[in-house]
């Protein structure tokens, strides 16, 4: 039986599908049809057009005003870019509670973060490039890299996190990375490199806090501004980092705080700031 229907559907891709003729105003169509759908089945939706409701679109989907024209009247969740639209929230990529690997003993973990920065990653977009261009193998305290060899687990990549006082978050073809929060599982204080970043749960967050940013024309210059941080204000962002973790992590229940109470939180915030007075 599932030989029958795999056969059965490659054969329809076969027949009827021509390559490269999926279209973005398709996706649209087909959106508002299935909002048309979902009018006339709630009423809820109706009292207010949508919109009190929010949509969540992974970032591979969120493609140009292509939610915005769908979804005129809702809240817009989106993982990618900065905030493009007053209806639009910035979410973070999240963490499973039962996955992190995380140290319970901070002086320690402080002690063994000899590394002054690191990055390792993919070279895509025009930030990452000019990175390396002025920091790979320049400069024993900055572990700037390309693409890790791969290792079993990811382990490589880990152990430069947990060993470096802050990992370096650079801008890629997006805006928005993972690399933001996984540097705070590991209790490494991230460095953002890109302009006009919106952080997620800004309007909760003090990012200034916890994390540097850095701007784009500031490669060149990216040592002496880590090295003029203090360390008692080091130390500070780091177990501030510590402390942020909870809002990161996803759990099957809801806990109090964590991702999912982050997010409801920022939509009610800033649906609540959009409302007129009569």
């Amino acid at each position: 039986m599932v030989h029958e229907a795999t056969g059965s559907s490659r054969m329809l891709e076969e027949t009827l599908y021509v390559v490269n003729s999926h279209s973005h105003k398709n996706l649209i169509e087909y959106l508002k049809n299935y909002l048309d759908m979902v009018a006339a089945k709630h009423p809820f939706w109706n009292r207010t057009g949508g919109a009190d409701h929010f949509l969540v679109a992974c970032h591979d989907w969120k493609q140009g005003n292509i939610w915005l024209s769908a979804f005129e009247p809702c809240a817009i969740l989106i993982s990618k870019k900065v905030l493009s639209s007053a209806r639009m929230y910035l979410f973070p990529k999240h963490l499973f509670a039962h996955l992190r690997i995380l140290s319970d003993n901070l002086e320690a973990n402080l002690l063994l973060r000899e590394i002054l920065a690191f990055f390792a990653g993919s070279m895509h977009g025009y930030v990452r490039p000019i990175l390396l261009q002025h920091w790979e193998n320049k400069d024993a305290d900055m572990k700037i890299f390309a693409r890790l060899p791969k290792s079993k687990d990811n382990k490589n990549y880990i152990q430069y996190m947990k060993n470096s006082k802050y990992c370096i978050c650079a801008k890629g073809y997006e805006v928005n990375s993972p690399r933001v929060v996984e540097a705070i599982s590991y209790e490494c204080v991230p460095v953002i490199i890109s302009d006009n970043y919106v952080p997620p749960l800004f309007d909760v967050l003090n990012w200034e806090a916890f994390a540097v940013f850095v701007m784009e024309k500031d490669i060149p210059n990216l040592k002496n501004i880590l090295l003029s941080i203090p360390e008692k204000r080091y130390r500070s962002m780091q177990m501030r980092v510590k402390r942020v973790q909870q809002h990161f992590l996803w759990h099957a229940k809801p806990v109090k705080y964590d991702i999912f109470h982050m997010i409801l939180h920022s939509v009610w915030y800033n649906r609540l700031h959009q409302i007129k007075p009569i």
